[in-house]
């Protein structure tokens, strides 16, 4: 523990206070504490124990990860919206370990991105006479987005069979769809289809096939396409059963971007305060791909709180909780002197 921040510590006699600035909040504690109270979010960026035994609570093997991650898992998937998109940092067999968690509790698998430190990263890494192995330079984040359901006639639907089940109770023959929307064929064969070519509706194209379906279905079932039961889902609605994402030209999974160093690496005099601080680059990437201005992201394991930092630099709301004092401390005082660009 840096000694500065120990110092800190010991003279304080109260305990550590939420401490908010720009939007965003950090929290002394356990997340599963701390969340309780949280608005739910559009992003959660999870950079926890990595099962390398590296800081105090980080099992010593990839093995226990699991177990370890089960709890946290589970909370996100209790809070998190259809828009929500899990950005989860790990080493490859770290993630290994833990994606049969992920998955079982309705995280859908996206894609895998490999933070690529470079050669520089060799450094203390190369004794591949005793560790039988190329140097590592790289981590993993993977992309998870929600498995979205909708309850019909008490069965959960994923929404390709949801479409599909709503325009068959509205009695109308499946090509109509196809005038509902204005085109030849696209709407049968892309948005009713039962096959793996189906393609989530553009929001217009939805609120074209629901206007249709309500004014020309059978009148005894409806509303047809309700989320409600009340009435038909709008445009909006509908463009928030699915999780947001845009990407920038020449951007592609593997992210070249060399260790934190300079005046954006935390340091207690000559020792880094934290091992394995994230650049900010990476964290506004995957923020500013996966949310809007003023969405909520949440960072569950703090540490330095970078995703806090990102969300303040890029105008989206941070929930972070962190439950080492020393690190703790070090975030609070890094969000209270950063200057947002």
């Amino acid at each position: 523990m840096p000694s500065e921040v120990t110092d800190r510590i010991k003279s304080s006699s109260k305990p550590l206070q939420p401490f908010s600035r720009r939007g965003a909040t950090l929290h002394y504690g356990d997340f599963l504490d701390a969340s309780a109270e949280w608005t739910a979010p559009t992003v959660i960026i999870s950079d926890g124990p990595y099962g390398i035994g590296s800081f105090p609570g980080d099992p010593a093997s990839p093995e226990a990860l699991p177990e370890w991650y089960r709890p946290h898992i589970a909370r996100w998937a209790e809070r998190a919206l259809p828009e929500t998109t899990l950005w989860f940092w790990n080493t490859e067999i770290g993630w290994a370990n833990v994606h049969p968690i992920l998955a079982s509790h309705g995280w859908e698998y996206r894609a895998c991105h490999v933070w690529d430190k470079g050669v520089g990263h060799i450094a203390g890494n190369a004794n591949s006479k005793t560790l039988r192995r190329f140097p590592v330079i790289t981590e993993v984040c993977i992309q998870y987005v929600r498995k979205v359901t909708i309850k019909s006639n008490g069965t959960e639907k994923s929404l390709k069979q949801w479409l599909r089940s709503e325009w068959e109770r509205s009695g109308l023959p499946l090509y109509k769809a196809n005038a509902a929307c204005g085109v030849r064929n696209a709407a049968t064969r892309k948005y009713l289809t039962k096959c793996d070519l189906w393609y989530f509706p553009p929001p217009n194209a939805f609120e074209l096939l629901a206007k249709y379906a309500n004014e020309y279905g059978n009148p005894d079932h409806k509303p047809y396409f309700s989320l409600d039961g009340l009435r038909p889902a709008t445009a909006q609605e509908w463009t928030k059963m699915r999780a947001k994402f845009r990407c920038d030209v020449g951007i592609t999974n593997v992210w070249r971007e060399p260790a934190v160093r300079g005046v954006e690496r935390l340091k207690n005099t000559y020792k880094c305060v934290h091992m394995n601080q994230k650049p900010l680059s990476l964290l506004e990437r995957t923020i500013l791909a996966s949310s809007d201005p003023n969405d909520v992201v949440w960072e569950p394991f703090g540490g330095l709180c970078s995703a806090a930092i990102a969300s303040v630099n890029t105008g989206r709301q941070c929930y972070s909780a962190e439950i080492m004092p020393n690190y703790f401390i070090a975030a609070r005082e890094r969000l209270a002197s950063h200057a947002a660009p």
